[in-house]
């Protein structure tokens, strides 16, 4: 499955990714406002709060309109009013009376994710309980205003008294008493459930998704007169179907969509500026420095922080890559200089030999034998320092290595003192130690010494300090020093005055190599006499 995803992954443009990603993440609230019925709970408990707003109004007038209790009827209404109080700590969906002595509001309480669905409100059954007078005299003085009412917000509302029975509507002298959102409104708490509507009839090809469409929400409330519950009042009404009020809120709905997906454009093309361009004109530059045709261009001023990092990087790359690849052209002509001298003699020498070697005397024989023998060990000598030399161009910090200066300091004088050549040391002691192994370290200042001891130099006087984090160590000989025009070839592979004794001049190259491979630097330090090198290597940390 992972091979075949590979092998038909789609090949996407950057902006395109960019753009899609922003796409779904802005789409992900439309997707939840339909499948995670956020919108849709929002609908249903708009109509629960419509539902309590219009039961709160119906109750007060129907209240007013109840005859005042007599004082028997008041001290039972005390102790039943106590009851209903306790109610009050109660948790769920139904809420006890309290006395509105102060002002609060009423929230919804549905929730379509935790509440459960009922089944349809059961039929009214028979009863021959007769309402009494004071609850019929309510129902007759509260039934203009419950038909308007209904007529204007569509909802289901019924009377019922204190024994169930209801007093409005078609089922008039039938009761509902055995519904339990009414039997808990009869005992002073207000109660609101989801019931599913039998009436129900799908009309859009798409209402399957809400949940709601199928439901009813039903709102009961207690009447209450002097402390005391007088009666009931049930409202039911469905709820906006979830297609319906998108619909109608489509303008609102249109708005946001266009709001957005210009943002969306807004961001993919600030993106795309500060990100997909310049890494196409990057790759650009890329191909053309690989062919041999360009450099790496100066990072758009609209680039991200990271891009312009990356520009940076690149271009750095290509100038090390330029150096290397011009290091390496020049050290092959260098290499194929160098051994082409020795070679051409040997095969001078012995095409001499092979033509003349019988009519030859034998000190001439002598004489090309050594002159074949010098060259091989020319070529000898040739082939070890360039091993030397590519070891120390692969050099590379090691790890945990460091050297004793003083130590190696005093290694170095004591196997270079002789009696036409002394090496001195100064303020070596009691500094940290360095970051190079001491082998290494040892090798090059030994080098440093025969150069100034071969150069005609008396006498070498290393002087040891500390820079910071940095060890500096100079080297001064009391040499005739170095002709100003060659100083700037001091560096360069296969340059020696020396090459008549056998000067390979890879010495202060490999020097400089294994220096610059661990973080370091030498350079030839200009003076009235002698020759001075500089070297800064790093001190180890801690």
């Amino acid at each position: 499955m992972i091979n075949w995803l590979r092998n038909h992954w789609p090949r996407l443009r950057l902006r395109s990714l960019l753009f899609g990603i922003f796409v779904f993440v802005a789409g992900l609230p439309g997707l939840s406002a339909v499948f995670l019925r956020v919108y849709e709970n929002t609908l249903v408990r708009q109509t629960e709060t419509e539902l309590i707003a219009q039961g709160a109004a119906l109750v007060a007038a129907a209240g007013g309109r109840f005859p005042p209790a007599t004082k028997p009827h008041l001290e039972a209404s005390k102790s039943s009013f106590e009851k209903m109080s306790s109610y009050s700590s109660r948790k769920g969906r139904e809420e006890a009376w309290v006395d509105p002595g102060y002002y609060r509001q009423e929230s919804p309480r549905i929730d379509l994710n935790q509440d459960r669905f009922l089944t349809e409100r059961p039929d009214p059954r028979r009863t021959a309980l007769v309402p009494d007078d004071a609850a019929r005299m309510m129902a007759e003085a509260m039934q203009p205003v419950i038909d308007q009412t209904g007529r204007t917000t569509l909802a289901s509302i019924i009377l019922i008294d204190t024994k169930g029975t209801i007093l409005t509507g078609r089922w008039a002298g039938q009761s509902y008493a055995h519904v339990p959102e009414v039997q808990k409104a009869l005992q002073g708490r207000m109660a609101t459930v989801l019931r599913r509507n039998g009436e129900y009839q799908a009309r859009y090809a798409l209402e399957w998704l809400s949940r709601a469409a199928t439901l009813r929400v039903h709102h009961a409330r207690p009447i209450v007169k002097d402390g005391r519950v007088v009666g009931v009042l049930l409202l039911s009404r469905s709820s906006r179907a979830l297609f319906r009020g998108m619909y109608e809120d489509r303008g609102k709905i249109a708005f946001g969509f266009f709001l957005i997906l210009g943002i969306l454009f807004l961001l993919t093309a600030l993106l795309n500026r500060t990100i997909a361009r310049p890494i196409v004109a990057l790759s650009r530059a890329t191909r053309a420095v690989a062919s041999g045709r360009g450099g790496i261009p100066d990072p758009p001023a609209t680039a991200a922080i990271e891009i312009r990092a990356l520009y940076e990087d690149f271009a750095d790359m290509a100038q090390s890559i330029a150096r290397r690849s011009r290091y390496l052209k020049n050290f092959a002509a260098a290499v194929s200089h160098e051994f082409k001298t020795p070679l051409a003699g040997i095969r001078g020498a012995v095409e001499l030999i092979e033509d003349h070697g019988e009519s030859m005397s034998e000190a001439d024989l002598k004489r090309f034998l050594g002159n074949i023998t010098a060259d091989t060990e020319r070529l000898s000598a040739l082939v070890s320092r360039l091993l030397d030399q590519a070891r120390a161009d692969m050099a590379r910090p090691e790890t945990g290595a460091s050297s004793d200066v003083a130590s190696v300091l005093g290694r170095v004088a004591d196997a270079m003192r002789s009696d036409v050549f002394s090496v001195l040391v100064e303020g070596a002691d009691a500094l940290p130690r360095a970051a190079m192994a001491e082998p290494t370290l040892e090798t090059i200042l030994i080098g440093l010494a025969e150069n100034a001891r071969q150069a005609g130099a008396g006498a070498l006087t290393f002087t040891a300090s500390r820079d910071g984090t940095d060890l500096v160590l100079v080297a001064q000989d009391d040499g005739p020093g170095i002709a100003p025009a060659d100083r700037e070839r001091m560096f360069e592979p296969f340059f020696t005055t020396r090459r008549a004794e056998g000067g390979t001049g890879l010495g202060l190259s490999i020097a400089r190599s294994l220096i610059e491979g661990h973080l370091g630097e030498i350079d030839l330090v200009p003076g009235d006499s002698g020759t001075a090198f500089r070297i800064v290597l790093p001190l180890v940390r801690g």
